[in-house]
């Protein structure tokens, strides 16, 4: 891991849970972890009540467009976080993974999204001690 290390957050929509958790590592670790987010079939659009969440949080993610999950991101990010892709993300010898278990925000509202937001905070929360124990 270089001493910039990249995290590349998946799911399949790439429009509700790695957005959030995406959008949770930039405002909580700045600059000093790469943050990546893709999906293994993405929205044309981030879904509105995620927005709408993360917004409540002082987060503004409606500037984020959902990425197709390549090949290339998954090989060079240093941990890929999954969020129920299922057999759609590739698996790559030596890399570290975290398969993050969350309810969809699909076809949900905000008062759904809530606790999956504050649960994906506690999660990444987590991963930056784990990467950054001295920050």
């Amino acid at each position: 891991m270089s001493d910039k290390p990249s995290v590349l957050f998946v799911c399949v929509h790439n429009a509700g849970r790695s957005q959030m958790a995406a959008g949770w590592l930039r405002h909580l670790a700045g600059d000093s972890i790469e943050v990546r987010s893709a999906g293994s079939a993405p929205a044309e659009t981030v879904n509105p009540a995620v927005v709408q969440a993360m917004r409540e949080v002082g987060i503004d993610i409606a500037d984020q467009t959902p990425t197709i999950l390549e090949y290339a991101t998954a090989e060079s990010s240093d941990i890929i976080v999954t969020m129920g892709c299922g057999d759609a993300c590739p698996v790559f010898p030596g890399k570290r993974y975290e398969d993050w278990k969350l309810d969809d925000p699909a076809g949900r509202g905000v008062d759904a999204v809530r606790p999956i937001r504050d649960e994906i905070r506690a999660r990444v929360q987590r991963l930056i001690v784990d990467l950054r124990p001295t920050a």
